[in-house]
């Protein structure tokens, strides 16, 4: 194997598939491994580029994998897919991350490090939580909505739920108030649980310079800024803000044929947490827009003549453009005075 120049890995739970040429293109090694004999096979080979499609267990192969000497790059899988030729197998797979990781314009997503990981672990329980949360809010009013019980939406109003139940409880069954106090359990732990996250969120983004920066940023609080801080560590991955923005999928997508461009909404593509953020953000933005402010008059105008949340995706977009200043620069925003 010492002529292996390039290997394309085909990463799974337990059985994977190497694929590696050498210079010339010649194929040198196809084989499957244990998920144990994958770092020992690559401790013996010599120090080459090896190719890896970005998923849950990428970034610790590639730490481990690069440890070893090698060079080591993530592609989104979308991008591997055109190269592979026919079927659907893990060896075809590998070979397709073999041939793409050697392409001069394939794009590559930086490997993260474990504590970059570990923040966008708590972004996520925390997204899965308030999504639990929501779940149970809703069951609650539904039920009680049965017995005519009825109280205001939203967060805010649950507590008014609540407060409604331990009041009316008595005209309700007692397999209704077995049922109904379950989920008032649960929400509140689940509530306990979300505001222990948090804090740990606001400490690690007052403890990181580039999240507090893109704080200054109006429609960026801690939440989104330490988000974006711990999925982009380095921002000259992205030639410009608009490439960024394309990569949270908030630039609109191209369907042009035979001379004729037309573009048919935003693409949706690239990480649709941030994505959802920044829209979340431009949103409350909105909400306060005035005439007076000079930050705000584009989308004040803007609003004249769009819906709402066409807006409201038109501001998540400048937003993300001003992130990718902010990262790349190093500076912090300055409210526009005119």
């Amino acid at each position: 194997m010492g002529g292996i120049t390039t290997v394309g890995l085909d990463l799974a739970k337990n059985v994977f598939q190497v694929h590696g040429i050498d210079g010339s293109g010649t194929i040198i090694v196809r084989r499957r491994l244990r998920r144990a004999d994958v770092l020992p096979f690559f401790e013996q080979l010599p120090r080459c580029l090896v190719g890896l499609e970005a998923c849950a267990s990428a970034h610790y192969w590639a730490r481990a994998i690069a440890a070893l000497g090698h060079t080591v790059k993530l592609m989104p899988p979308a991008y591997v897919k055109p190269y592979v030729k026919r079927g659907k197998t893990d060896a075809a797979d590998a070979e397709a991350i073999c041939e793409a990781v050697t392409r001069p314009t394939m794009r590559f997503v930086t490997i993260k490090t474990e504590e970059q990981q570990a923040t966008l672990m708590l972004h996520k329980t925390r997204d899965l939580l308030v999504r639990q949360r929501t779940m149970l809010m809703n069951a609650l009013r539904a039920h009680l909505a049965e017995y005519g019980i009825v109280s205001a939406q939203g967060v805010g109003g649950i507590g008014s739920v609540i407060k409604a139940l331990h009041e009316d409880q008595e005209t309700l069954p007692i397999l209704a108030r077995l049922a109904l106090h379950g989920l008032v359990a649960q929400l509140r732990s689940i509530e306990a649980e979300i505001e222990k996250i948090e804090a740990e969120i606001l400490k690690w983004h007052r403890s990181n310079e580039a999240s507090r920066r893109l704080a200054t940023i109006p429609g960026i609080g801690p939440i989104t800024a330490s988000a974006i801080a711990a999925s982009v560590p380095d921002a000259s991955l992205f030639r410009s803000g608009r490439q960024f923005a394309a990569w949270l999928g908030l630039t609109p997508k191209s369907h042009s044929s035979g001379g004729t461009e037309r573009q048919v909404g935003i693409s949706k593509q690239g990480d649709g947490y941030l994505r959802r953020l920044l829209v979340i953000g431009a949103t409350a933005v909105l909400r306060f827009a005035r005439q007076n402010n000079p930050g705000k008059v584009w989308a004040v105008r803007l609003l004249e003549r769009k819906r709402p949340k066409v807006v409201a995706v038109a501001l998540a977009n400048k937003t993300a453009r001003i992130a990718w200043v902010l990262l790349a620069r190093g500076t912090t925003y300055a409210m526009p005075t005119a």
